[in-house]
């Protein structure tokens, strides 16, 4: 995570830096922006880690209540990002990214709570469809599909990880493909990205200017990328390089061989969160481990998907990487819960070791049946 960080504010400074002299008179304008909200994210981040995460667990229902209310008042907020209504206090706050982390919050406390019951129709389907819907379909109404995408498919991977009915998951996916094609005939711009997309995958040439220009920065990368800060592509009319077409910029610069080590770190943070879910000492903890990796890893998914042209345009940050406030703030909250549920696995695990003196421990994978001291007797010989 430290290092996905690290490249992302070289990279951020080396995409935002022209764009940045014009807008604000600074070339360091965005990068040292996007340096305080990993500051305040990291402390978010430690807090968490460092508060039981079973406390969460309390303010569940005020965390989602609040987060829908803030998504009903942001549709009555003027706004000019990309014609879709999606900020609150100047642009400081973007609600779509609070309500994929609260989500999941509630998800992971409403299904272990629940999770005997989840099978029947009134405990288990109803009232995750209703949550699930309700917050899909404020996001929908910004318009911001990529986030309804993120939304609905968490909720519905969670739902399934908790062991709910197939049927009723089925339903889900059902309601997934209807908002599909309400946002398809509602919103001209969520037809156009398909039709994009469906003419791209004919001929790359009648794609949209924004993937012929991620195409060509990815060509001129090649393997090992023309060097950092040489790409000429984010300066020649990639949209938004410094947000979500950020990882188009550093296949540009570094190659494949560069974007590939992006997408292994982002596998290293999926393989802790699984381990770590799986380690969880209860139902909520699993679920919350798992909900925040799943959200990271469908976020990379998403955004390095849509570059590189093998899903439809979806406007999704890259996690740790990408300019924006809301989504690093967010991100590393998430990863505070993960060292949260983490941290208390351990102190569980050392729990077990107090009562049971003689646990063998296995080290570095060999079973050399190694004996530890209790804690409470002290590490003197017997």
């Amino acid at each position: 995570m430290v290092i996905l960080i690290i490249v992302g504010l070289l990279f951020l400074y080396s995409a935002s830096w022209n764009y940045a002299l014009q807008a604000h008179g600074s070339g360091s304008y965005v990068v040292l922006r996007q340096v305080i909200w990993v500051v305040i994210g990291s402390v978010i981040a430690a807090l968490l880690a460092f508060t039981d995460y079973h406390l969460i667990q309390h303010f569940a229902q005020l965390i989602i209540l609040s987060t829908i209310g803030m998504l009903t008042i942001v549709l009555f907020i003027p706004s000019s990002i990309q014609g879709a209504t999606r900020t609150v206090v100047s642009g400081s706050i973007q609600p779509s990214e609070l309500a994929k982390i609260a989500l999941l919050v509630y998800l992971a406390h409403w299904l272990s709570s629940k999770q005997e019951k989840l099978s029947t129709l009134v405990w288990g389907f109803i009232p995750v469809f209703s949550i699930i819907g309700l917050i899909a379909f404020l996001i929908l109404l910004q318009p911001d599909v990529s986030a309804t995408i993120t939304v609905i498919f968490l909720g519905g991977v969670m739902f399934f990880i908790a062991g709910g009915n197939m049927r009723h998951i089925a339903l889900i996916i059902l309601l997934a493909l209807f908002i599909f094609f309400c946002g398809y005939f509602l919103f001209d711009k969520v037809s156009t990205r398909i039709n994009d997309f469906a003419n791209g995958l004919r001929d790359p040439a009648l794609a949209s200017y924004h993937i012929q220009r991620s195409t060509e920065a990815i060509l001129r990368g090649g393997w090992t990328g023309v060097g950092l800060g040489k790409g000429v592509v984010k300066l020649t009319g990639l949209p938004v390089a410094w947000t979500d077409s950020i990882y188009t910029v550093i296949l540009e610069e570094t190659g494949l061989l560069g974007g590939s080590f992006i997408i292994l770190l982002y596998l290293m943070v999926i393989w802790r969160g699984y381990e770590i879910s799986k380690n969880a000492p209860d139902a909520f903890g699993k679920l919350l481990a798992a909900g925040v990796t799943l959200w990271i890893g469908i976020e990379a998914f998403i955004n390095i998907g849509v570059l590189v042209n093998i899903i439809p345009f979806a406007g999704n940050a890259l996690p740790f990487i990408s300019a924006g406030g809301s989504s690093m703030i967010c991100t590393l909250a998430g990863i505070g819960l993960l060292m949260s549920v983490s941290r208390n696995s351990a102190i569980e695990a050392l729990k077990k070791e107090r009562t049971n003196p003689d646990a063998i421990i296995n080290m570095r994978g060999w079973n050399g049946r190694w004996r530890i001291s209790s804690l409470s007797r002290g590490s003197g010989k017997r």
